[in-house]
């Protein structure tokens, strides 16, 4: 413990890491809670999307319960288990599906969201757009107006909304297989 609060005092900021099965776990709570000691910015990754029982907004859910943290995913998976193909980036809106050949996890394409998962990936990015308002003026403006926010404004919007140590942003992915 004192060589996390050792390294914390440094940081810029860091990823909190997280089973997509158990969510968040007793250890995990613990370096949260120094991280909001030296206020320590952060994002979220969610690991093991490819374990059976894996279900990311369930870990969103257990963050928010749990650390109190303003979650909110920024990518979602485009399935789960041993379905796990790939991410949704719900800033660009672009589908990221890696190549089953490939072990490596390097070899990917990118494609438009699947059509089964338009709807989800939109509303989604609606609830992104909505939380980080809070913490961007012109962000805010244009969600309320209801104009267009172009890629470039979202991402300043999370790094504002990130750097306030109010927000978090997720990830999905699985790091045994490079996801």
């Amino acid at each position: 413990t004192a060589e996390v609060e050792r390294s914390l005092r440094v940081l810029d900021g860091a990823v909190g890491v997280f089973t997509s099965v158990e969510g968040v776990q007793p250890q995990s709570e613990t370096v949260w809670r120094q991280m909001d000691k030296y206020s320590v910015p952060r994002i979220a990754f969610i690991n093991k999307m490819d374990r059976a029982g894996s279900d990311f907004l369930a870990a969103i859910d257990s963050m928010r319960k749990k650390l109190s943290a303003n979650a909110h995913a920024l990518c979602l998976p485009i399935g789960a288990e041993e379905n796990f193909k790939g991410i949704i980036d719900l800033v660009t809106l672009k589908a990221y599906l890696y190549d089953d050949d490939d072990d490596s996890g390097m070899t990917f394409e990118v494609e438009d969201i699947p059509e089964d998962l338009v709807e989800q990936a939109n509303e989604y990015r609606d609830k992104l757009i909505e939380a980080i308002s809070d913490y961007d003026d012109e962000v805010a403006m244009k969600y309320l107006d209801g104009e267009d926010l172009s890629e470039n404004e979202i991402k300043l919007g999370i790094r504002k909304a990130t750097l306030s140590r109010k927000f978090t942003g997720v990830i999905p992915g699985s790091a045994f297989k490079n996801k």
